[in-house]
């Protein structure tokens, strides 16, 4: 039999506030263990939470990112459980009356279909602290840092539209390019200001109701997430082949075996005890607010690609990379702005650049500033150098930061431009070779680009090739 997966994706996406949402400790990560705490995340006794304004502020910039449904109104609840890092045995979130609801995030599939993914809620709610276990053989200690205990969080919770692992991934790096366009969270997932839970279920092709889901915590990667989803999907299926039941539960994923395993069991969709908190007034986000924040939000990636098609003339193709990331982005206009040709700086930073900060996982801004490549663009422009001179210029930039003019200067790369002294090359390669000559006579191209090469060894790569394709053309017909 054939089997239907759906999947819905819960995502934790830590703000990037200096402050906690209830109180004045610092956000900062790598922080001494505990030294960012107070008596309100420490959940003493007496102490009252104030929610951070900043806090607010970003979560309806997100909302608005989305498209969503923002309420005036909304209220914090108590969610009540007991875990070791949470020093109260609640956390404070947002259950009844979310602040906002209905949104949605288009997928671009890799067939070239669109697809829109709903988003039924956002709520902001407080982080818990964080368990560090000993890595030492044979003992089995834990120990609790606070730090973390009180980071402002939105939760972001997606409609079960998500019919594979590929397009969660898809969902998801559209969701984490967003919310760095607007800058309310670094996303980074490797210091889990990212975190996504999956909820999957399969059921037969032939049955419309969802089938029994199983919730998998805490995944810190898209490959994670792709590779967690695929595996579950692949358990169910083996368990309905075999005539076992699903059970609603929520499971980990094992990096190291590639397997999920059972965390706990999980009779309800909601397992916690929900109630008002006391200690809160409502969230109340007048119109006026509302409109004020809107008409502060940055442009977004897929407003800048449609932007950079019509304003720079790139193709569609080149708009979309170059725009997938925030930063990317800026660099790309910052070597315009600087005076380079919007089709020749594209080129450079997706084919060059951005090949080298792969290899070297660091940022563009990290190998050089963006005018020192439209320098460079520009330099071969003129006239003053090759394109073939330009990758050695390149390669010397990123190893040693110096200007692609001194470098040019240093190293004697100024291309030949003197079509006397080109010729006087060109006629040394024609009195060497006059095999390529009758080669070419006879109609075989090859025979021209190997004269080229020729020339171009003997000027050490510095002739100028439109010259020596001009005259070595002249001359062969004269020949």
């Amino acid at each position: 039999m054939r089997y239907i997966p759906t999947i819905g994706l819960e995502v934790h996406l830590q703000l990037n506030t200096q402050t906690k949402i209830f109180c004045a400790c610092r956000t900062s990560f790598g922080d001494q263990p505990n030294s960012n705490t107070c008596p309100v995340c420490l959940g003493l006794p007496g102490a009252l939470p104030v929610l951070n304004e900043g806090v607010v502020t970003r979560a309806v910039q997100a909302a608005l990112a989305i498209n969503a449904q923002i309420h005036n109104i909304s209220r914090f609840d108590r969610k009540n459980y007991f875990y070791p890092d949470l020093p109260k045995a609640y956390q404070i979130s947002q259950f009844n009356e979310p602040y906002c609801t209905a949104g949605e995030i288009e997928i671009h599939k890799a067939d070239g279909t669109a697809k829109t993914i709903g988003v039924t809620r956002i709520h902001m709610e407080e982080d818990a602290g964080k368990l560090m276990h000993s890595e030492n053989p044979g003992i089995a200690e834990s120990y609790v840092d606070l730090n973390r205990a009180g980071t402002p969080l939105l939760e972001i919770v997606s409609e079960p539209e998500i019919d594979n692992a590929d397009e969660a991934v898809l969902y998801l790096d559209k969701l984490k390019s967003i919310m760095e366009y607007i800058e309310v969270s670094d996303c980074n997932m490797e210091q889990g200001s990212l975190r996504v839970d999956a909820n999957v279920s399969i059921r037969p092709e032939n049955q419309s109701k969802l089938g029994t889901r199983a919730e998998i915590k805490n995944l810190n990667s898209f490959k994670a997430v792709k590779a967690a989803i695929e595996y579950e999907i692949e358990r169910q299926t083996e368990l309905l082949e075999e005539n076992q039941k699903i059970v609603q539960e929520t499971r980990l994923w094992n990096a190291l075996s590639s397997k999920t395993v059972s965390m706990r069991s999980k009779e309800e969709a909601h397992d916690y005890r929900y109630f008002p908190d006391p200690d809160l007034v409502d969230v109340i986000l007048t119109d006026e607010i509302i409109q004020n924040l809107k008409s502060k939000m940055p442009e977004l990636a897929h407003h800048k690609k449609n932007r950079y098609i019509k304003e720079f003339q790139i193709p569609e193709y080149d708009a979309g990379v170059l725009t997938a990331d925030k930063k990317s982005a800026e660099y790309f206009e910052n070597v315009v702005k600087a005076g380079a040709p919007p089709k020749k700086a594209s080129n450079w930073v997706m084919a060059e650049m951005m090949a080298i900060t792969r290899e070297k996982f660091c940022g563009l801004d990290d190998l050089f500033p963006a005018i020192d490549l439209a320098e460079l663009i520009n330099e071969i422009e003129s006239g003053r150098i090759s394109g073939k001179i330009a990758k050695t210029v390149f390669q010397e930039m990123v190893e040693t930061k110096k200007k692609p003019g001194k470098i040019i200067e240093e190293k004697g790369l100024v291309q030949i431009v003197d079509q006397s002294s080109i010729e006087k090359l060109v006629d040394e390669v024609l009195a060497e070779n006059p095999e390529s000559i009758e080669s070419f006579k006879q109609g075989k191209d090859r025979a021209l680009g190997f004269m080229i090469g020729q020339v171009m060894a003997k000027s050490k790569g510095k002739a100028n090739p439109p010259i020596v394709n001009k005259l070595l053309l002249e001359k062969l017909a004269k020949s």
